[in-house]
């Protein structure tokens, strides 16, 4: 299985921010928890701090041999029609996962204009969530 992992604006920041809402871990942390945890998966991980160039990687991902995708858009879940538009071209199984919880947050957190074109979305788990995310994408795989 291919999964693509899509990170938005400051999630290359992990283990430097917010410790309390983020974790302590960086993305490399939690891709080598991915690979160790997930050994016949392929990952590939594409961040950005550019809506823009989220897009543009969203739109490559058509004529890719991708089987799902996991986004975290960070700040841009809450903002950005143009990356919900643009989910809805893959019909690929595409899960959305937060760190932290969003419903236990400001108030401007607690819509996701994404997740709404997503199979679910997980919240609140820190890397766990990308875990559960990786596992449903693997248990729909095999009843798909």
């Amino acid at each position: 299985m291919n999964i693509l992992i899509l990170h938005g604006p400051n999630l290359n920041m992990l283990g430097h921010r917010e410790k309390k809402h983020y974790g302590s871990g960086g993305q490399d942390d939690l891709m080598d928890l991915l690979v160790e945890t997930f050994p016949e998966v392929t990952f590939n991980l594409f961040q950005s701090n550019n809506e823009g160039e989220l897009i543009d990687r969203i739109h490559a991902a058509r004529d890719e041999s991708i089987d799902g995708i996991i986004v975290n858009f960070g700040g841009l879940t809450h903002t950005s029609v143009s990356l919900r538009d643009a989910l809805t071209l893959l019909p690929q199984d595409k899960i959305e996962v937060h760190l932290s919880n969003i419903h236990a947050r400001e108030s401007f957190r607690h819509t996701s204009l994404t997740g709404g074109v997503c199979r679910g979305m997980i919240s609140g788990f820190g890397f766990s969530g990308y875990v559960m995310a990786v596992r449903a994408l693997l248990e729909n795989r095999e009843t798909s």
